[in-house]
């Protein structure tokens, strides 16, 4: 079981400003990017039409690690402080569980850990001490 921890950064609508830049000033290689308008419709929340342009998720890699994007959800608060997490990615469910279980004694979930399009089993926990790390389970089991 292969775990990493990867800086995950949340940015005011300027991600893809970011991620071009990175490229340029790191010799950064895009892995992976999708909008919004990219994502599966949630009917219960609709997308404003000036998000979907927005990233909801991407990785870039700089030599050997990553670093994950996403602009802020349309309608969410950005505010410095919260722009940089943590992601555990993992490819095992059970070890996903108890990391999330871990981190939540006495922190707030922010996401609880749930089956998503894109992970098995992902959720968001900031900890007791004011650090946000998100739990990914990087294939479906």
């Amino acid at each position: 079981m292969a775990v990493k921890l990867i800086p995950y950064l949340v940015m005011n609508g300027n991600a893809t400003e970011a991620i071009d830049f990175y490229e340029k000033a790191l010799g950064a290689k895009v892995a992976f990017k999708q909008t919004f308008g990219e994502m599966p419709e949630n009917p219960e929340m609709p997308l404003p039409a000036e998000a979907k342009g927005l990233v909801s998720h991407a990785t870039i890699q700089i030599g050997e690690d990553a670093v994950m994007f996403s602009d802020t959800f349309p309608g969410q608060p950005h505010q410095s402080g919260n722009q940089v997490t943590i992601c555990i990615s993992t490819s095992d469910k059970e070890q996903s569980t108890q990391y999330f279980e871990g981190l939540k004694q006495d922190g707030t979930v922010d996401m609880p850990l749930q089956e998503t399009f894109f992970s098995s089993a992902y959720g968001i926990i900031t900890d007791k001490f004011g650090v946000t790390w998100q739990i990914y389970t990087e294939s479906h089991q």
